[in-house]
């Protein structure tokens, strides 16, 4: 597949991906993906992670059922960067039940944060650890 050998990959292996809304243009998050979890993604029109913490792929809503149906793939212009347009099923992309991972403004010249009170789920009853 032309994009899995074209993106550029860190020395990791891995290449950021940015989560967008398709309907609001909100950025929902950001996470790593691996040739792996890129061809998946391609293959399922599903987004599909890698987590560095656990070293394995993350299906988008494996445990909290907030999948992120994507509707488009975009790579930027030094191929370094991958952009997902998607359609976030459930109210939620953060893991923190917050509606993106991008909740708190920077305030007060960086002294301070504005945070968004827009908590969808209760992460400790959707993540039973």
């Amino acid at each position: 597949m032309k994009l899995l050998d074209d993106v550029k990959y860190d020395s990791n292996g891995l290449i950021p991906a940015i989560a967008q809304d398709e309907k609001t243009g909100d950025i929902l998050m950001m996470a790593w993906m691996n040739r792996e979890s890129l061809e998946e993604t391609v293959r399922t029109k599903r987004a599909v992670y890698y987590s560095r913490s656990r070293s394995k792929l993350w299906r988008k809503g494996e445990e909290s059922g907030n999948v992120q149906e994507v509707l488009s793939i975009h790579i930027d212009c030094d191929a370094d960067v991958i952009l997902l347009r998607v359609n976030q099923i459930g109210e939620a992309a953060c893991h923190t039940g917050h509606r993106s991972c991008f909740f708190r403004e920077v305030a007060e010249g960086g002294n301070a944060y504005i945070e968004k009170n827009d908590i969808m789920f209760d992460p400790k009853a959707v993540y039973k650890k």
